[in-house]
């Protein structure tokens, strides 16, 4: 089991968490995703550690960004 955390910007609402949700549990591996909106961090448990590229390009398809 693997754990990363990422802060992403621009989420204001339960759609915004739901989107972020539906979007990283897609990525191949993720086993859970717990979204918090109000830090704006997301967890993402995965089988074995997962590319950061593939959680951005997935928050970014949700419409919001990786706080660099």
């Amino acid at each position: 089991m693997s754990t990363a955390t990422y802060t992403v910007t621009g989420m204001t609402c339960g759609h915004c968490v739901a989107s972020v949700t539906e979007e990283v549990e897609q990525v191949a591996g993720v086993t859970a995703v717990d979204v918090d909106l109000e830090t704006g961090r997301v967890t993402v448990t995965s089988e074995a550690p997962v590319d950061d590229a593939l959680i951005k390009g997935a928050v970014e398809e949700a419409g919001y960004a990786l706080q660099a």
